[in-house]
């Protein structure tokens, strides 16, 4: 249908009652909020399960961050490095504001679920701001509505994982990075410039699988910012903010979190079976589980209402427009959504891990999309048969949508805690009090493993840390000989039963530990904890062990491994670490007597390594340099760490001046290697041929240092 100009006719706008002013609106959308956390507090309380492995390691790093801001006892602040020490792996944004939280709100796991409720008001704010942007205030409450109604984002809600933070600081990096990229004088502002930059580092700081989401709208953005003369100046800005708020956590751990990143995307993908990342099968991996995950109301009234609006715009023809709340063009940004969620789920879909969860942050832009569905709907309805039906019809799909939500969640209900572990830590602990314990934590499954066993032990300033040992046979003499604390479980042990039932039955055997209680679990187990008798000999202390082990590290390789193989088993055995500062001590002493003890100087250097000290250890090694004059192995460890400390300079100086007194090939091929990270080009070649060779002799090395065992 046309007008008199033969233009045709605006689409009917949709005048649902919606607050307009500010307050009123905000109103709204806390309300939505406070229904989204009163169902979820429900939830919280009927539902008793224990927090499982990713769960309880997240709670942990929480209290973790909140004792050493000194905000939970038991903790305190020590210091940059101290804090950074904390977050190895996983950045600690999250864990910062999550350990703040439970600080109010306590540190059990369903008080720290506040710090949920959070976030959840981030995400349910930045969606319902992208909406009001795109449409108007109505549909930026419709679609903060839907995404508290969607499934899985409610399922985040109560599963203390870093997802739901994620997803919130994903999405607003997305919607304010589109607010800076939108045409002038919309767009391209300083203030929104930075306020994006700060947005995405603090995406990056609360997991490094943000760049799923963000890498290629970022790249997009760059582009389109580099090619505006008045732009090119904000990006390189904007790049330097990110840039520099995240290198202090990136600097201090990345060699851990390159490892922990192989570990969990590649070989955990690899272990699962999850499919290649360039295979189809991979690209439907995640739209296969959007009906469950998203909802069927949801889905198919959105999908239904943005067919009929399709429709309509190819009948009225191209010039038809849509029209928003607030008389504009409803497309106007509608293609950066799609977009950013296009490139979210490819990037998504490409990491060879894939667990349903992960594809969260694609989830509110989903709904962002099938939102507008449902605002052609209520805009159809509304035209023909008026706003009372429109009404009905909303009231109608927030039901449907409220009730498969509700059906799958209460479904998910656990009315039995899984096992008696809080009992059992609540009675370790009143005999051991806050003094620092480590429990060796023998099963392994959901309801008892070591991180939940440290979450109940740390409740309240506790000091217990549940340590997971004995999966292989050779750790077995260790737990015997050192530990003091045992937790162990009758029948099935979890993963690695065998080796784990061996175990317990040597601890059960054994005439040093008693059995001070046992706990009915479940399948007519027991857990049952065990402690040395006071009459046993006391447990073997790893310091003496250590400083040999230290001072082997001057035969190279051979030393190295011996180091490797048994530090893992021993900071299992002492989760507090108090070796390291009892050997601290005994080396500073040592020194005060002779400055030259090389017991001493190797025992700091390895400590300093241990620690993630790379300067401290540095000062160590150029000592031991200056000692050892005919041992290449300070030099080539100095190299190392001073690689890890980002100085690659300085490094490929020490690498190179000993490899013109040793005949050592890893000395060469640290300072190609040193040489090629500081910018040099011309040490390619040589490190091709270099490094090749140095593993080599690590090889050969390592060969003959096992023949005298076999």
């Amino acid at each position: 249908m046309s007008g008199p100009r033969g233009k045709p006719l605006v689409a009917h706008r949709l005048r649902l009652p919606v607050p307009r002013r500010a307050a009123g609106w905000w109103l709204a959308l806390g309300l939505i909020w406070l229904a989204c956390t009163a169902a979820d507090r429900l939830w919280l309380r009927l539902d008793q399960r224990l927090p499982a492995w990713d769960q309880a390691e997240y709670l942990n790093s929480a209290v973790d961050h909140g004792r050493a801001l000194g905000l939970l006892p038991g903790g305190g602040w020590q210091g940059w490095s101290a804090l950074l020490d904390l977050s190895p792996k996983i950045p600690p944004l999250a864990s910062l504001v999550n350990g703040t939280v439970m600080a109010a709100a306590g540190d059990t796991p369903d008080q720290a679920s506040w710090a949920l409720a959070l976030w959840q008001a981030l995400l349910l704010a930045v969606v319902a701001g992208w909406g009001r942007q795109l449409v108007g205030p109505g549909f930026g409450l419709l679609a903060a509505a839907l995404v508290g109604l969607t499934p899985a984002l409610a399922a985040l809600r109560v599963d203390f994982t870093l997802d739901l933070p994620l997803t919130a600081t994903a999405l607003l990096a997305l919607w304010l990075l589109g607010r800076w990229v939108a045409p002038a004088p919309t767009g391209g502002r300083w203030s929104q410039g930075l306020a994006a930059a700060g947005a995405i580092a603090a995406a990056v700081l609360v997991k490094q699988s943000a760049l799923l989401v963000l890498v290629l709208p970022c790249l997009w953005a760059a582009a389109l910012g580099l090619g505006s003369r008045g732009r090119r100046l904000q990006v390189l800005a904007a790049l330097a903010l990110v840039v520099g708020v995240s290198l202090p956590w990136l600097h201090h751990n990345w060699i851990t979190t390159l490892g922990g990143t192989n570990r969990a995307v590649i070989e955990s993908g690899a272990r699962e079976g999850d499919p290649e990342p360039f295979s189809t099968a991979s690209l439907l991996w995640y739209p296969r589980l959007w009906p469950e995950q998203l909802g069927i109301p949801l889905l198919g009234l959105g999908v239904l209402g943005g067919l009929l609006a399709w429709f309509e715009r190819l009948r009225t023809g191209p010039g038809a427009r849509l029209a928003s709340e607030n008389g504009g063009e409803s497309g106007r940004g509608w293609g950066w959504v799609i977009g950013c969620a296009l490139a979210g789920w490819i990037c998504t879909s490409l990491s060879p891990n894939k667990d349903p969860r992960y594809i969260a942050p694609v989830l509110p832009l989903l709904v962002l999309l099938l939102g507008w569905g449902w605002w052609s709907l209520l805009r159809r309805a509304r035209g023909r048969w008026g706003l009372a039906a429109a009404a009905s019809l909303l009231g109608v799909g927030l039901a449907a949508a409220g009730t498969t939500t509700a059906v799958e969640r209460t479904g998910q209900i656990e009315t039995q805690p899984g096992s008696p572990l809080p009992a059992v830590l609540a009675a370790l602990r009143q005999q051991v009090g806050n003094q620092p314990t480590t429990l060796m934590v023998i099963p392994s499954a959901g309801p008892v493993n070591q991180h939940n066993a440290t979450s109940f032990g740390r409740l309240g300033g506790g000091q217990i840390l549940g340590r997971e040992i004995g999966k292989r046979e050779q750790e077995q003499p260790l737990v015997l000989n050192q530990a003091d604390w045992v937790l162990l479980a009758s029948g099935d042990q979890g993963t690695k039963r065998e080796e784990s039932r061996r175990l317990s039955g040597e601890v059960r055997r054994d005439g040093r530990f008693r059995m001070v209680g046992n706990w009915p679990w479940d399948k007519g187990r027991q857990l049952e904890l065990w402690r040395r008798r006071a009459e046993a000999p006391p447990a073997q202390r790893f310091d003496g062990p250590f400083i040999t082990l230290a001072r082997g590290l001057e035969r190279g390789p051979a030393g190295l491994a011996a180091m490797s193989d048994a530090i893992g088993s021993q900071h299992q055995l002492d989760g507090h670490f108090l070796y390291q500062q009892r050997v601290s001590d005994w080396a500073q002493q040592r020194l005060r007597l002779n400055r030259s003890d090389p017991d001493a100087l190797w025992s700091l250097a390895l400590l300093a390594v241990l620690r993630n000290r790379p300067a401290e250890a540095d000062g160590w090694f150029a000592r031991l340099e200056q000692l050892e004059r005919t041992n290449p192995w300070p030099s080539a460890y100095r190299a190392v760490v001073l690689l890890a400390d980002w100085q690659a300079g300085t490094a490929a100086s020490v690498a190179k001046a000993a490899s013109l007194r040793f005949e050592q090939p890893v000395l060469p091929a640290l300072a190609d290697l040193a040489g090629v990270l500081r910018g040099d080009l011309g040490r390619i070649q040589p490190a091709r041929e270099s490094i090749p060779r140095a593993i080599e002799a690590v090889r050969s090395e390592l060969e003959a240092a096992a023949k005298p065992r076999q």
